[in-house]
C-alpha cells in the first residue's frame, strides 16, 4: 500500500447534502467548488454568497442547494478538496526522498504549502479554513489536529518512533511553522523569504533534536 493509500481521509465530515452519483453532478460540484474559489480571491469569505458562486459556476441557485446548505458548506468542501490534494502531493513527494534527511522532508512539505498559497486560487484567503472556523475540517478536531493527523499517518512508516511522539513532535512543528509562515505573509502577499527560511530552519532544528539530522 503507499504512503497516500495508507493516509487516512483528512477530514470525516462531509458538508454535502448529497454525493453526486452522475459524472455531470460531479462536475457540476467541482464549478461551484472552482468558482468560490475565484471569488474568494477577488472579494473574499464575507462578500461571497451562494447567489454569486451560482452565477460564477454557470448553475442555477436551486442546483447549488441540491448539494450544499449554505456557502459556509461550500468553503468546507473546497478546504477540504485542497487538504486531500496537498496530503497526496506531500505523499507523492516523500515517496522521492531519502527517508533519512529531516532537511529534505521538512522542505518539501513546506514548499508544497508555499506553493499552494502561491498559486492555489482561494488558498490564500482561507488557507485551511481558520478563517472560516477552527473545526471547518472536522467538526470533531481542530483545523490544524486534522493536518496533524494526515502528516503523521504518512511519515508514520518513515521514522521509528512511537506513534503518539510522533504526533506531538509533529504537532509542535506544525504550529510553529504556521505561526511564522503567517507571519511571512503578513510582510509579503507571496511570502517574506527571510522569514519562510528562518521557519525552515526552526523547525527542522526541532525536528532534529526529537529524531536526529
Amino acid at each position: 500500500m503507499s504512503d497516500i493509500q495508507a493516509a487516512k481521509a483528512p477530514a470525516e465530515t462531509t458538508p454535502l447534502r448529497r454525493q453526486p452519483v452522475q459524472q455531470r453532478s460531479a462536475k457540476r460540484v467541482e464549478q461551484m467548488l472552482d468558482a468560490s474559489a475565484e471569488l474568494i480571491d477577488e472579494f473574499g469569505y464575507d462578500a461571497l454568497t451562494t447567489t454569486l458562486i451560482a452565477k460564477r459556476a454557470g448553475v442555477a441557485v436551486g442546483s447549488l442547494y441540491q448539494f450544499f446548505p449554505d456557502k459556509r458548506a461550500v468553503v468546507q468542501a473546497l478546504t477540504q478538496r485542497n487538504l486531500e490534494r496537498f496530503v497526496a502531493s506531500v505523499g507523492e513527494r516523500l515517496g522521492q526522498l531519502d527517508d533519512g534527511h529531516w532537511w529534505e522532508v521538512v522542505d518539501s512539505i513546506l514548499d508544497l504549502y508555499l506553493r499552494m498559497h502561491r498559486e492555489v486560487p482561494g488558498f490564500s484567503k482561507v488557507h485551511f479554513g481558520d478563517v472560516v472556523d477552527l473545526q471547518l475540517l472536522d467538526d470533531q478536531r481542530d483545523n490544524n489536529a486534522v493536518i496533524v493527523d494526515s502528516l503523521t499517518d504518512i511519515l508514520a512508516a518513515r521514522v521509528d518512533r512511537p506513534i503518539e511522539d510522533l504526533r506531538f513532535a509533529i504537532t509542535i512543528a506544525n504550529e510553529v511553522a504556521d505561526a511564522l509562515l503567517k507571519l511571512a505573509f503578513r510582510r509579503d502577499p507571496r511570502g517574506d523569504e527571510h522569514l519562510v527560511t528562518e521557519a525552515k530552519y526552526v523547525v527542522k532544528g526541532y525536528l532534529a533534536s526529537k529524531f536526529g539530522e
